[in-house]
């Protein structure tokens, strides 16, 4: 059983959170959270690079010189690669990078990144995170308080605009909604600040799964 500590936005602890690991997977996979983020990070490519061939390239087809008697090598276009502003040979055209891990996959690897926040203690759980009005402020205030510096996600139950458009000016900071996390948006920052209502409904659902899980089996 893990134990979190809980604080409030002035920074003190007012509590801990108990997870319970074999909930989470009970160890953690490298090699699949290695795994889901080429997968993610490879969905993210555009893959609209292309090079001209020498079909492709703008120019005469006519031949540079003769065939026989200048001492130079045989030439029958200056499209050819070999020439300076000719095509190019094997290189990169467009191609779609997109593939996609099992559901059930990505939802082990989601659970192996959050037990590796909880376990190197990188997560700070939120008692609660009410914002009457939209100001950077006010959340720059609370990562203060919180000591945390540097890349930093913010996970919250549901969505809420105040929050999010207090946060979006801050710079390393991603907030998203709990249910919609991914082992990617976990590694990729350094610090991972989640509200309790939303590490309560997470884990609860992850519960919900691993029971559909064994009663199928």
């Amino acid at each position: 059983m893990l134990s979190l500590p809980v604080y409030n936005i002035m920074g003190a602890q007012v509590g801990t959170f108990d997870v319970d690991e074999n909930v989470l997977g009970g160890k953690i996979r490298r090699r699949l959270m290695h795994d889901a983020i080429v997968m993610y990070e490879a969905n993210q490519r555009q893959g609209t690079v292309k090079t001209k061939t020498r079909s492709e390239v703008n120019g005469t087809t006519r031949k540079p010189f003769k065939q026989k008697g200048t001492g130079n090598a045989r030439a029958g276009s200056k499209k050819s690669p070999i020439w300076r502003g000719g095509g190019v040979a094997f290189g990169p055209q467009p191609r779609d990078y997109h593939y996609e891990m099992p559901k059930k996959a990505r939802k082990a690897a989601l659970k192996s990144a959050l037990l590796s926040k909880f376990i190197d203690q990188e997560t700070i759980v939120l008692d609660q995170l009410e914002l009457e009005s939209p100001k950077t402020k006010q959340v720059a205030d609370i990562l203060r308080n919180l000591k945390v510096a540097g890349s930093c996600l913010l996970a919250i139950e549901r969505h809420n605009a105040v929050v999010w458009k207090s946060a979006r000016n801050i710079a390393k900071l991603q907030t998203k909604v709990a249910g919609d996390l991914s082992a990617y948006d976990v590694l990729k920052r350094r610090r991972l600040i989640i509200t309790k209502a939303a590490i309560e409904g997470l884990i609860s659902s992850l519960k919900t799964e691993k029971a559909e899980v064994q009663t199928n089996a």
